[in-house]
Protein backbone atom coordinates (compact mmCIF):
# COMPACT_ATOMS: atom_id res chain seq x y z
CA UNK A 1 0.00 0.00 0.00
CA UNK A 2 1.34 3.40 -0.98
CA UNK A 3 1.52 6.24 1.57
CA UNK A 4 -0.64 9.33 1.04
CA UNK A 5 2.47 11.25 -0.04
CA UNK A 6 3.35 8.56 -2.61
CA UNK A 7 -0.22 8.52 -3.90
CA UNK A 8 -0.06 12.29 -4.43
CA UNK A 9 3.11 11.83 -6.51
CA UNK A 10 1.38 9.14 -8.56
CA UNK A 11 -1.61 11.42 -9.16
CA UNK A 12 0.75 14.18 -10.39
CA UNK A 13 2.43 11.65 -12.67
CA UNK A 14 -0.91 10.91 -14.34
CA UNK A 15 -1.80 14.60 -14.42
CA UNK A 16 1.45 15.28 -16.30
CA UNK A 17 0.61 12.54 -18.82
CA UNK A 18 -2.83 14.08 -19.38
CA UNK A 19 -1.30 17.52 -19.98
CA UNK A 20 1.25 16.06 -22.40
CA UNK A 21 -1.57 14.34 -24.28
CA UNK A 22 -3.83 17.43 -24.27
CA UNK A 23 -1.00 19.40 -25.83
CA UNK A 24 -0.25 16.68 -28.39
CA UNK A 25 3.24 16.11 -27.05
CA UNK A 26 2.32 12.42 -26.74
CA UNK A 27 -0.60 10.64 -28.36
CA UNK A 28 -1.62 8.95 -25.12
CA UNK A 29 -0.58 6.53 -22.41
CA UNK A 30 0.13 3.82 -24.97
CA UNK A 31 2.78 6.01 -26.61
CA UNK A 32 4.45 6.50 -23.22
CA UNK A 33 4.22 2.83 -22.18
CA UNK A 34 5.48 1.51 -25.52
CA UNK A 35 8.40 3.92 -25.59
CA UNK A 36 9.55 2.93 -22.11
CA UNK A 37 8.60 -0.75 -21.98
CA UNK A 38 5.94 -0.28 -19.30
CA UNK A 39 3.10 -2.75 -18.88
CA UNK A 40 0.00 -0.75 -19.87
CA UNK A 41 -2.29 -2.92 -17.73
CA UNK A 42 -0.22 -2.04 -14.64
CA UNK A 43 -0.37 1.65 -15.50
CA UNK A 44 -4.15 1.61 -16.03
CA UNK A 45 -4.65 -0.30 -12.78
CA UNK A 46 -2.48 2.17 -10.89
CA UNK A 47 -4.32 5.15 -12.33
CA UNK A 48 -7.59 3.76 -10.98
CA UNK A 49 -6.05 2.84 -7.60
CA UNK A 50 -2.90 4.86 -6.70
CA UNK A 51 -2.55 2.90 -3.45
CA UNK A 52 -1.37 -0.21 -5.36
CA UNK A 53 2.34 -1.05 -5.11
CA UNK A 54 3.02 -1.00 -8.86
CA UNK A 55 4.62 2.40 -9.37
CA UNK A 56 8.21 2.50 -10.57
CA UNK A 57 10.33 5.54 -9.77
CA UNK A 58 11.90 5.26 -13.24
CA UNK A 59 8.55 6.42 -14.66
CA UNK A 60 9.17 9.82 -13.05
CA UNK A 61 12.64 9.95 -14.58
CA UNK A 62 11.15 9.40 -18.04
CA UNK A 63 8.91 12.45 -17.60
CA UNK A 64 11.80 14.56 -16.34
CA UNK A 65 14.33 13.48 -18.99
CA UNK A 66 12.12 13.17 -22.05
CA UNK A 67 9.43 15.81 -21.51
CA UNK A 68 11.06 18.44 -19.27
CA UNK A 69 8.57 17.87 -16.43
CA UNK A 70 9.83 19.45 -13.22
CA UNK A 71 11.05 16.91 -10.66
CA UNK A 72 10.18 19.41 -7.92
CA UNK A 73 6.58 19.61 -9.12
CA UNK A 74 6.31 15.82 -9.45
CA UNK A 75 7.61 15.21 -5.93
CA UNK A 76 6.09 18.13 -4.03
CA UNK A 77 3.38 19.66 -6.19
CA UNK A 78 5.13 23.03 -5.84
CA UNK A 79 6.30 25.24 -8.67
CA UNK A 80 5.67 24.84 -12.36
CA UNK A 81 4.85 21.54 -14.05
CA UNK A 82 7.51 22.14 -16.70
CA UNK A 83 11.10 22.72 -15.62
CA UNK A 84 11.19 25.92 -17.64
CA UNK A 85 8.28 28.39 -17.47
CA UNK A 86 8.89 29.34 -21.10
CA UNK A 87 8.22 25.70 -22.02
CA UNK A 88 4.85 25.90 -20.26
CA UNK A 89 3.88 29.05 -22.07
CA UNK A 90 4.81 27.59 -25.43
CA UNK A 91 3.16 24.17 -24.91
CA UNK A 92 0.03 24.83 -22.94
CA UNK A 93 -3.18 26.37 -24.21
CA UNK A 94 -4.71 29.02 -21.97
CA UNK A 95 -7.23 26.54 -20.53
CA UNK A 96 -4.43 24.37 -19.11
CA UNK A 97 -2.32 27.15 -17.60
CA UNK A 98 -4.30 26.91 -14.36
CA UNK A 99 -2.97 23.35 -13.95
CA UNK A 100 0.71 24.26 -13.94
CA UNK A 101 1.27 25.77 -10.54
Amino acid sequence: MQSEHSQAIIRRFFEALKILKANKIIRGKQTFTNRHGINRWNMNTLEKDPSRDMFQSAWLAYLVQDYNISPRWLLTGEGFIFDSPSEETRCLPAANKSLIS
